[in-house]
């Protein structure tokens, strides 16, 4: 079993949390880019106006158009009201091998037996990679992605296709990149995270107090 099954599906649900305001529009790409993620014109964005500030995602709906049509789908219903960020991967939280650095957040795992799973965009096919600030979807096996995505913190190329963290070796799809707020991003995964649970997968890792979502709405104007 991989560790990102765990990484979805083994966690306890501890929620706390401070307010998150997802929104999708369409704003000017700021200089902070992955300079080797190839900027593609008029990609839709995403706002997440978080407790500890805002964040700003590129979807990339040309590479990999299934995952960021699931995404941005779920934005446009609403169904990341009462989601939130609960999980924070850090050197000294994470067991797994290579290490690996993230935040976790979506809907809430709780839900995800509701949906179906979508077909998986390995990055071998998109070309997108983990690169720091990287948002990609958590799944266990392929196809079976829902709701939860995670932003890299660093480079992350274990998380690739072909990488280690997968057991299938399919690695995890990448579908768009933080484009403001990495600062952010940070912020939230340096928070407190709860060390009483069991799993040795999990351990360290469920963030004490979460962020929670409040709303998840798209403006008008924004790519299509």
């Amino acid at each position: 079993m991989s560790y990102m099954n765990n990484f979805t599906r083994r966690t306890m649900p501890h929620i706390l949390g401070a307010g998150l305001l997802l929104q999708a529009c369409s704003v000017s790409v700021p200089t902070d880019k992955q300079a080797d993620n190839v900027v593609v014109a008029d990609l839709p964005q995403v706002v997440l106006d978080t407790s500890a500030g805002e964040i700003v995602l590129e979807v990339d709906s040309k590479r990999a158009p299934v995952t960021a049509a699931n995404f941005l789908g779920h934005v446009e219903l609403g169904a990341y009201d009462g989601g939130k960020f609960y999980r924070a991967v850090r050197l000294d939280t994470d067991r797994g091998t290579p290490p690996i650095e993230v935040i976790q957040g979506g809907r809430g795992l709780e839900f995800e037996d509701d949906i179906p799973g979508i077909a998986h965009e390995p990055t071998s096919s998109t070309g997108l990679r983990h690169l720091d600030g990287t948002i990609s979807m958590s799944r266990s096996e392929p196809g079976s992605a829902t709701t939860e995505f995670f932003i890299t913190i660093g480079d992350q190329p274990a998380l690739d296709a072909g990488g280690t963290r997968a057991a299938d070796g399919l690695g995890f799809a990448a579908f768009g990149r933080v484009i403001l707020g990495m600062d952010v991003v940070r912020a939230i995964q340096a928070m407190p995270a709860n060390g009483a649970a069991p799993d040795p997968y999990v351990e360290g890792q469920m963030l004490d107090p979460v962020v929670t979502i409040t709303t998840a709405s798209r403006r008008k104007g924004a790519a299509k």
